[in-house]
C-alpha cells in the first residue's frame, strides 16, 4: 500500500471524523472517576458515538477486537480491552477513540488521572504529551518521518523515559490503518518525505521503566514487561501546504 494523498473532499470528511473523535474524549472526561468500570466507560462512549453522533466505533469487531474503545490502565501500554475492572484513585488511564463517519476515520487518545495520581505518574503523562506536540511541530511538506521520530525520541530519552518501539502511528483515511508507519524514534532526514494531503496519526508511548513489552493471552493487551507505568497520547494530523492541521484537537488544546 502506498501513501495516499487526500483531496479536499476527503480532507473535509476527515475533519468531521476527527472532530467527532475529539468530542467523545471531552464527553467521557467527567465519567473517569474512582469506582467506574472500563466496561461502563465503553458503553457510555459506544452509545454516544452511535446515538448522538450517528457514527460507528471503529475498534468494535476490528480484527476481532470485542469493544468500542481501548482502555489502557497503568502498566498497560495500549489496546487494553474494557472489562469489569473498576478504576481506583491514583490510576492513570489512556482512552483511545476511533470513530467512522461517512466512511472516514478519526483517531485520538488522551491520558486521564483517576482522582489524584502520583507526581511521577503526572510527570510521565506530561512529558509524553510534550513528545506528541514536539512531533507534530515537525509536520510540514519537505520534512521526513525520521524528523518526527527524532524529535520525540530526543525529548523522551532526555527525560529518562523509554519509547515503546513495537507500535507506531499510521496513515488513516477510509482505512483504519494505512501507510505510512510513523515511528516514534528515528534519525533526522530519514524516511518518507511529507507532502501536503497526507494524513496520519502520531501516538508516542513512553514507559517509566524499560521499553520492553509483552502482549497478554487475549491477543490485544500490551503491557510493560517490568510492570512500570506507561503513557500515550494521540492525534490525527493533516499535512497542509504550509505546515499541519491537528484534526482531533480538543477545546482544551485550542
Amino acid at each position: 500500500m502506498s501513501i495516499s494523498i487526500k483531496n479536499e473532499a476527503e480532507i473535509n470528511k476527515m475533519r468531521i471524523a476527527g472532530k467527532l473523535a475529539a468530542e467523545v474524549l471531552e464527553m467521557i472526561e467527567p465519567h473517569v472517576i474512582p469506582g467506574i468500570t472500563t466496561n461502563e466507560l465503553d458503553q457510555i462512549c459506544h452509545d454516544y458515538i452511535v446515538n448522538d453522533q450517528q457514527a460507528i466505533p471503529a475498534p468494535l469487531n476490528y480484527r476481532g477486537f470485542p469493544k468500542s474503545i481501548c482502555t489502557s490502565i497503568n502498566q498497560t501500554i495500549c489496546h487494553g480491552i474494557p472489562s469489569e475492572k473498576k478504576l481506583k484513585k491514583g490510576d492513570i488511564i489512556n482512552i483511545d477513540i476511533t470513530v467512522i463517519k461517512d466512511e472516514y476515520h478519526g483517531d485520538t487518545s488522551k491520558m486521564f488521572c483517576v482522582g489524584a495520581s502520583s507526581q511521577h505518574a503526572k510527570r510521565l503523562i506530561d512529558i509524553t504529551q510534550e513528545c506528541l506536540f514536539l512531533g507534530i511541530e515537525q509536520v510540514k511538506p519537505g520534512t521526513t518521518l525520521g524528523d518526527i521520530g527524532h524529535a520525540i525520541q530526543t525529548h523522551a530519552e532526555s527525560n529518562r523515559y523509554s519509547i515503546v518501539r513495537e507500535f507506531c502511528g499510521h496513515g488513516i483515511g477510509k482505512n483504519f490503518h494505512e501507510d505510512p508507519h510513523v515511528m516514534h524514534f528515528g534519525k533526522p532526514g530519514e524516511g518518507d518525505i511529507l507532502e501536503a494531503g497526507m494524513i496520519f496519526t502520531i501516538e508516542p508511548m513512553l514507559n517509566i521503566g524499560k521499553r520492553h513489552m509483552k502482549v497478554l493471552k487475549d491477543g490485544w493487551t500490551a503491557v510493560t514487561k517490568d510492570r512500570s507505568l506507561s503513557a500515550q497520547w494521540e492525534h490525527t494530523i493533516l499535512v497542509t501546504p504550509t505546515g499541519h492541521e491537528v484534526l482531533t484537537l480538543r477545546k482544551e488544546e485550542m
